[in-house]
C-alpha cells in the first residue's frame, strides 16, 4: 500500500468501499457511485481515442499508469493550496473521489505553442510563449469540445463568472506548481488540459485527472515527447513513453 492508499483511523479500507452503479462513464475512465452520497469511485481504463474518438484504440497498461500518475501529483497539488476532488488510491486502477457537479468548461494551459493551438495561428510547433495562454473549451464529445470564450458560458449558464474566476486562478497555480516540477524530472510541460468541478457546497476543486492523456510533456534534452502524441502522430512506443512518465514523476 502506497502512502496515497493508506487510511486515517475511522477510514473505510479499499476493501470495505462497495462498488456501486455507473454513474457516468467516458472516453477514458468510469465512475461509480458509493454508499456515501459524496464519494465516488474512479476506475480508469486502458481506452485511447484521439480526433474527437475518430481514433480507438487500447494501450496496456495505460489506466493503471494514469491512475498512479494522478494519485502521485493530486496530494502535492493539495499540499501547495490547490482543492482537488481526489480522496485516495484505491487500487491499481480506481480511486476514491469527492462526488463533484463537473463544470463543463475545460481549460487548456499552454505554455509552447503545439498541437491544434500551432495549426490554428500558423505558428511553428514548440514556439515558447511569452506568457501563458489560456484557452476554454465546452465539454461536449459529441461535438468535439469546442473552443469557447467566457462570454459564451456566461450566457448559457455553463458557469458563473465567479466560478469562471475561480477556474482561471485556480489552473495558473496547477501550472505554477507544475512547471518547475516537471523541468526538475527533464520534461518540458508545453500544455495541459484541466477539469474543474463544484462540491456539495459549491467550492470549485479540481477533478478529473493529470496524465499523458491530457498533458504534453516533452524531454528537455532530447525533445522525445512522452504522452498522448505518440498515439495521435503513430509515433509508436506509446506505453514507454507513459511508463518512462510515471517512473520521473515517482522516482
Amino acid at each position: 500500500m502506497n502512502e496515497s492508499q493508506q487510511t486515517t483511523p475511522g477510514q473505510k479500507t479499499p476493501e470495505q468501499i462497495t462498488r456501486g452503479g455507473l454513474r457516468y462513464e467516458g472516453k477514458a475512465k468510469r465512475v461509480y457511485a458509493t454508499a456515501d452520497a459524496g464519494q465516488y469511485i474512479v476506475e480508469y481504463k486502458d481506452d485511447a481515442t484521439a480526433f474527437n474518438g475518430v481514433k480507438r484504440a487500447q494501450i496496456e497498461g495505460k489506466g493503471a499508469i494514469n491512475n498512479a500518475i494522478t494519485s502521485a501529483l493530486y496530494p502535492q497539488l493539495e499540499a501547495a493550496g490547490i482543492p482537488t476532488h481526489f480522496i485516495r488510491q484505491l487500487s491499481e486502477r480506481e480511486q476514491l473521489v469527492c462526488a463533484v457537479q463537473i463544470i463543463p468548461v475545460e481549460v487548456i494551459v499552454r505554455n509552447v505553442a503545439a498541437g491544434s493551438f500551432s495549426k490554428r495561428l500558423g505558428i511553428e510547433e514548440g514556439t515558447p510563449l511569452s506568457r501563458p495562454v489560456i484557452e476554454y473549451c465546452y465539454k461536449s464529445d459529441a461535438l468535439g469540445d469546442p473552443l469557447i470564450n467566457t462570454d459564451t458560458a456566461l450566457s448559457l449558464g455553463w458557469a458563473t463568472e465567479a466560478q469562471l474566476l475561480r477556474v482561471r486562478e485556480l489552473a495558473l497555480k496547477v501550472r505554477h506548481f507544475l512547471t518547475p516540477f516537471f523541468e526538475a524530472r527533464g520534461v518540458r510541460l508545453i500544455d495541459f488540459k484541466l477539469e474543474f468541478g463544484t462540491l456539495a457546497d459549491e467550492t470549485v476543486v479540481l477533478a478529473d485527472e493529470i496524465s499523458p492523456d491530457t498533458c504534453r510533456f516533452w524531454d528537455t534534452a532530447t525533445g522525445e515527447k512522452l504522452d498522448k502524441d505518440r498515439f495521435r502522430r503513430d509515433l509508436g512506443g506509446v506505453e514507454d513513453a507513459y511508463a518512462e512518465m510515471l517512473r520521473r514523476i515517482t522516482s
